[in-house]
């Protein structure tokens, strides 16, 4: 299916500017993690989640008096407290940190302590759907593993791209992953979702979607390196663009659909997943187009590649001097 006929965007006219504003939106996040934080889910920061399902739910505010009254998880302002899913489930989540060692049923006594305090209160029939319990030694195992995971793949990234094209190549394709863990980062910082497993599985997942859709605009570009050796880097860069934007738009448009449908239907559990996977998309084409490509016009100057130029035919002086003869004549 041909969505483009022979187009000719000028992308790399505005690499700039899509710079300038992903530079924007990196350091607005970096504030907002530095002011108040990346939220952590339970996997990473250890602590207790219970879900708890009332047949006519109470409010925030009832609920957290009665963890302080029974001084649950030692109280304070670390509990959290908040609806879960739809409106019409009437389901709420609390979340308190770990305290204390992490041995035997300490794991699970706190899940009790907020079952117990809930019904003390008297706030209505509810029931337990779900807990989840992590302690603070697995949290750390399980920051370290996502770090090195993340590390290990821009690295093995690095090396096959640098092997397979250039190494100017390799670089752009590692800032522009770079770029799309930092911008995806940002948005989950804006809006308040939890780092967790699932959210790093989806960022891990943006790597490679971001790497598919950069390794087939630079395959295209290695092809018109040799057909268009007399133009500039610049120009063989955006004809490449130009020459997969069809494909790359029915890819992204695809994975947008299908990501957008699971953030919309795919439950609570599955949100934070679905809206790294959303921002990622974008980012992830975004940066394929302005980023990597931008990188490699950089790294490879805005001269036009060298052209060997054939040598001067050499002229005869006596066939010069017949020549002059039949002139004059």
């Amino acid at each position: 299916m041909q969505i483009f006929h022979n187009p000719h965007y000028d992308f790399i006219r505005w690499r700039w500017h899509a710079l300038i504003l992903s530079w924007i939106v990196i350091a607005a996040g970096i504030g907002v993690i530095a002011t108040k934080g990346l939220a952590l889910g339970v996997e990473f920061s250890g602590g207790t989640i219970v879900i708890l399902e009332f047949d006519k739910t109470p409010t925030i505010d009832q609920i957290r008096s009665a963890l302080d009254a029974e001084k649950v998880g030692g109280g304070g302002q670390n509990i959290v407290v908040q609806r879960y899913g739809n409106e019409s489930e009437r389901r709420v989540m609390v979340r308190l940190p770990h305290s204390g060692e992490e041995q035997g049923t300490s794991l699970t006594r706190t899940a009790d302590e907020v079952v117990k305090a809930v019904t003390d209160a008297k706030l209505g029939p509810f029931k337990q759907i779900g807990s989840q319990v992590v302690g603070p030694i697995v949290g750390r195992e399980l920051t370290q593993k996502g770090f090195w995971a993340t590390v290990l793949s821009l690295l093995g990234l690095l090396v096959y791209i640098g092997f397979r094209f250039k190494l100017s190549f390799g670089v752009g394709a590692v800032v522009a992953t770079l770029h799309d863990l930092l911008v995806t980062l940002a948005f989950l910082a804006f809006f308040r979702y939890d780092m967790s497993l699932n959210v790093i599985a989806a960022l891990l997942t943006v790597t490679g979607y971001s790497t598919n859709d950069t390794i087939v605009i630079f395959d295209r570009v290695r092809e018109n390196l040799r057909g268009m050796r007399r133009d500039a880097i610049a120009e063989v860069v955006n004809t490449a663009v130009n020459q997969t934007l069809g494909r790359t738009v029915i890819t992204a448009g695809t994975v947008l659909m299908s990501v957008i449908a699971l953030f919309i239907w795919g439950g609570e559990v599955l949100k934070g997943f679905a809206f790294t996977m959303i921002v990622g998309t974008i980012t992830g084409t975004y940066s394929s187009v302005f980023i990597a490509a931008a990188i490699v016009t950089f790294w490879r100057g805005k001269n036009a590649p060298r052209v060997p130029v054939a040598p001067p035919v050499a002229v005869d002086p006596g066939s010069k001097k017949k020549n002059n003869k039949r002139d004059r004549a």
